[in-house]
């Protein structure tokens, strides 16, 4: 039960990353008011990262990106509307100033938005702990 319960997550999440994908500027348009990933990042290197965003959180695209207002259906990616957007961003410079200062820039030993979310919008600020039986 607990291995289909993992295959459904795993699929969902899969599902909700390839229709964020694609609604994500295409490879040959630039992607717009970037302000703490890279300017240059490509097309494949942005889709990664905002697939791990939305696997750390348990989230879809439009948990922080607004809706276009012309066609609500779609979303307005460059808009800083969402203010979940803002707050992503304090958070990627926040453990960029976690890895350089403790971990020195380690692929290894760094923390990331799943280290402290697991797969939760929220993280969780003490553990659960299991009732007495």
């Amino acid at each position: 039960m607990k291995l289909k319960k993992s295959f459904i997550v795993v699929s969902a999440l899969l599902v909700a990353g390839t229709l964020c994908s694609l609604a994500l500027p295409q490879e040959n348009e630039k992607a717009k008011n970037l302000k703490v990933l890279p300017k240059n990042i490509s097309h494949e290197e942005l889709i990664t990262v905002m697939k791990g965003f939305n696997a750390a959180l348990g989230v879809k695209c439009n948990f922080c990106h607004a809706p276009q207002k012309d066609d609500p259906k779609k979303l307005d990616f460059p808009s800083d509307e969402n203010p979940h957007k803002g707050v992503a961003r304090d958070m990627i410079r926040m453990t960029k100033r976690i890895n350089k200062k403790f971990f020195k820039g380690s692929e290894v030993m760094s923390v990331s938005c799943y280290t402290c979310h697991n797969g939760n919008e929220e993280p969780k600020t003490k553990p659960e702990v299991a009732s007495a039986k």
